[in-house]
């Protein structure tokens, strides 16, 4: 196991991690259990981890299960990511008001941004995290919004140790291991947690905690546990699908999928990457004030594909395929690998079930090639 932990912390000693946190001015966001799933919230205690809880997922199914258990990052993911965190779902880009001469003032909101830390951030999540920098903050002009939120996160990672029925990330090379992009990462055995340092802020906050150093057998636990975790029952055929799905855009599956898929856009809203958006100018009532606003779109809009009276995606055989082979095969045209880090949120969330590994297995069998 690649950045093995050399320090222990014990399972009652997990507060004082959010005690030094909370010392250093971070909102401290967490797991909690709400609503039948896991999300992120706000958290001040370990009181209000789900503890003794495993999520179970399935196609278009997703229910909370009580272990009887003590361990706290059980479950593998819910429909959150870090991405409302960073992307958020509204943002205000800029705005415009009348002075006092009748003219026009533009000019570009503060963007306050408190210190976020968030602990039981997944791989795969850290695997999307990497695509979005990547889209915002490189190049000559940063994504403003973004790189304010981006820049006051610090990350604790878990590593995990049980796969979801959804999970499709070893093949996607995305997890089951954090392997870089967090401050600190947590593996969790039955009595309490290998801790690893992976920046200088993790470090610093290490030394804080009442570690000791992880015994041979502690490290040899953590080992095995994350390679049970790596064994999954979903896995796409290669992690470069581009070809061979570009080659199938008049595939007869597409049509047999969109007889199934609603339309909904559920897939692309619980997606760690998808980044779609539309802007809006939303004006104030007495004409004085006007702000131009991003929110999240997706390309199962109809609008999403609408250019000067043509609407290139009509029906949602149309919409599904540009979905599918943006993810999976022109991404590597724009960022070098896919953009799909097999987290399985698009299987789980999906009010019809459709499994996009089963999808993309379809497509590539030969007796079916259109």
């Amino acid at each position: 196991m690649e950045n093995v932990a050399d320090c222990f912390l014990a399972r009652p000693d997990l507060q004082q991690l959010f005690d030094a946190l909370l010392a250093r001015d971070y909102d401290v966001w967490g797991p909690v259990a709400r609503d039948g799933s896991i999300v992120f919230e706000s958290v001040e205690s370990v009181d209000m981890l789900p503890v003794g809880l495993i999520d179970q997922q399935d196609p278009g199914a997703y229910r909370l299960q009580e272990t009887g258990n003590e361990r706290v990052f059980d479950w593998t993911n819910g429909p959150q990511a870090l991405k409302p965190m960073v992307f958020r779902p509204e943002v205000t880009l800029w705005e415009v008001a009348r002075d006092a001469a009748g003219g026009l003032r533009f000019r570009e909101p503060a963007r306050p941004a408190q210190k976020r830390a968030v602990v039981g951030v997944r791989a795969c999540d850290l695997a999307a995290l990497y695509i979005h920098d990547r889209h915002f903050l490189q190049g000559e002009s940063p994504e403003p919004d973004y790189r304010a939120q981006r820049q006051r996160l610090f990350l604790v990672a878990v590593n995990c140790t049980r796969a979801g029925n959804q999970c499709f990330c070893a093949s996607t090379g995305d997890g089951p291991q954090a392997r870089y992009g967090y401050d600190l990462a947590l593996t969790e055995l039955e009595q309490g947690f290998l801790v690893h340092a992976h920046s200088d802020a993790g470090r610093e906050l290490l030394s804080a905690l009442p570690t000791r150093a992880a015994t041979a057998a502690e490290v040899s636990d953590a080992e095995k546990s994350v390679r049970v975790a790596a064994e999954q029952q979903r896995a796409l055929p290669s992690r470069d699908l581009r070809d061979a799905l570009l080659e199938r855009l008049d595939h007869p599956r597409w049509k047999e999928t969109a007889e199934r898929c609603l339309g909904c856009g559920n897939c692309t809203a619980v997606c760690p990457t998808c980044f779609c958006n539309q802007e809006m100018d939303q004006p104030s009532l007495d004409g004085g004030h006007s702000e131009h606003v991003r929110q999240w779109d997706s390309c199962f809009s109809p609008d999403h594909g609408y250019i000067h009276g043509l609407r290139l995606r009509e029906d949602t055989a149309g919409q599904y395929r540009q979905w599918l082979t943006h993810k999976l095969a022109t991404w590597h045209d724009q960022y070098g690998r896919s953009g799909c880090v097999g987290c399985g949120r698009c299987i789980t969330w999906c009010p019809v079930g459709i499994d996009l590994v089963e999808e993309v297995q379809a497509l590539l069998r030969e007796d079916a090639h259109g």
